[in-house]
């Protein structure tokens, strides 16, 4: 199905002795930039005792390195009438600025700083514990955010994919500096290092800066940390809160990122709960009044990936709600979809393709991405023709064999009773 595509000439790679990667993206149209550093670390990588140290390091970068205390890093950008950011997810980890194309030094100075020399101060450790616990709280007073938590860790049990890419409480709290120093000794060595710029740059701009800022640090292989896929089980937990909403996800272990039926999934996927015009939203809402809320999505990883349906109801109509779900993965199972519920469905995957490369820090992350799960950048008009390859009978196979009731986990967070309310 896929074809070999020569990289456009905006896009260009350099690899630097050490292993650090340059991957840059100009466009000249515009006056911004997209400036990210790339550690190809997450959640994922870290072993029980440190569930957690990932993202804790992400904040604690941002809390002073032995030339900026954290007030001037907040500054650095905001000064300049840029933005500064950085988040954590399974397999990676991204630090972040979004600046005026003349500011590009700036923007490099900063995150090269903050990731080559943090001085991880005590008294903002400390502080910083106290954030992440109250960040803990707030996903969990969140009814969408606990339910998805569970789901993930129902469908990747005994597995680091399955655990909480914010730690716990109790490794959150035991961690130290030496901690924070050794992890980045294994896991932010040059060869897990990607610096990735969108917007009116030079190639070979980028690349001089970065070997400049990046000439000390000495070439090293990050240790690897092996966490192969555990087998699935489906499985259903139910759980209660005091909350008005029964909150349900059903779904189950998805594909790999670089699987050869991504693209029929990601078909089949806007065809059931891909907006307002899909399956989902038209049957379930629109049809019966039973949510407000009702979505399908599909996350890959580099050798799994996770899929499910989330929906919040009332609690008497999620037996109904449930049913109807199961009869559209039936109908998806059993019926081609139409040929122009097709052209629709791959119209507006290739229009959000299209109005996503507006923006330059999606195209600077999607050179990331590219890069650290497929090895090479795609360029659109690939993924364009994968879409328009995808035919009824293809998503209609795929759909035979993936969307089975018996492959189902189920989470469901359910109201507590009144009476249970009072006696609690």
């Amino acid at each position: 199905m896929s074809q070999s595509h020569p990289t456009p000439d905006r896009v260009k790679k350099t690899t630097l002795p050490s292993g650090l990667r340059v991957l840059t993206e100009e466009i000249e149209s515009v006056r911004s930039l997209s400036v990210g550093i790339w550690v190809k670390t997450g959640s994922r990588h870290e072993k029980e005792e440190q569930a957690g140290v990932t993202h804790f390091l992400e904040h604690m970068l941002f809390k002073g390195t032995e030339n900026r205390s954290s007030y001037d890093i907040a500054l650095s950008m905001e000064s300049v009438g840029g933005y500064l950011n950085a988040f954590t997810s399974s397999e990676f980890t991204c630090y972040f600025a979004r600046c005026l194309d003349s500011k590009l030094d700036t923007a490099l100075d900063v995150l090269s700083d903050m990731v080559l020399n943090p001085v991880f101060p005590e008294e903002e450790l400390e502080k910083e514990k106290k954030v992440v616990l109250e960040e803990m709280k707030m996903y969990k007073d969140n009814p969408e955010d606990y339910i998805f938590e569970e789901f993930n860790s129902l469908v990747f049990k005994d597995h680091p994919l399955g655990r909480p890419i914010i730690g716990h409480e109790n490794t959150v709290n035991a961690f130290k500096r030496d901690d924070l120093y050794q992890y980045m000794h294994e896991r932010y060595q040059p060869d897990n290092l990607i610096v990735a710029v969108a917007g009116n740059t030079n190639h070979e701009e980028v690349v001089k800066k970065v070997e400049k800022l990046f000439e000390k640090q000495k070439a090293g292989k990050s240790t690897e940390i092996e966490t192969p896929i555990v087998s699935y089980q489906p499985d259903r937990k139910d759980l209660t809160r005091p909350i008005e909403q029964t909150h349900y996800i059903l779904g189950r272990r998805s594909l790999p990122s670089d699987h050869e039926d991504r693209y029929k999934l990601l078909l089949a996927n806007t065809v059931l709960g891909g907006g307002m015009s899909s399956r989902l939203h038209q049957h379930v809402r629109e049809q019966y009044g039973y949510c407000y809320a009702i979505q399908s999505f599909n996350q890959g990883y580099s050798d799994s990936g996770l899929f499910g349906i989330y929906v919040g109801t009332d609690k008497d109509y999620v037996e109904h709600v449930r049913e109807l779900v199961l009869k559209e993965l039936e109908t998806l199972r059993s019926e081609p979809v139409s040929d122009k519920e097709l052209t629709e469905a791959k119209a507006q995957l290739k229009g959000k393709m299209l109005l996503a490369q507006e923006n330059m820090s999606n195209r600077m992350m999607r050179l990331a991405k590219s890069e650290i799960y497929y090895n090479r950048y795609i360029p659109l008009d690939e993924l364009v023709e994968n879409i328009d390859a995808v035919q009824a009978g293809d998503i209609i196979g795929f759909s035979e064999q993936f969307f089975t009731e018996d492959q189902v986990t189920e989470t469901r967070l359910l109201p507590e009773a009144a009476e249970e309310q009072a006696s609690a």
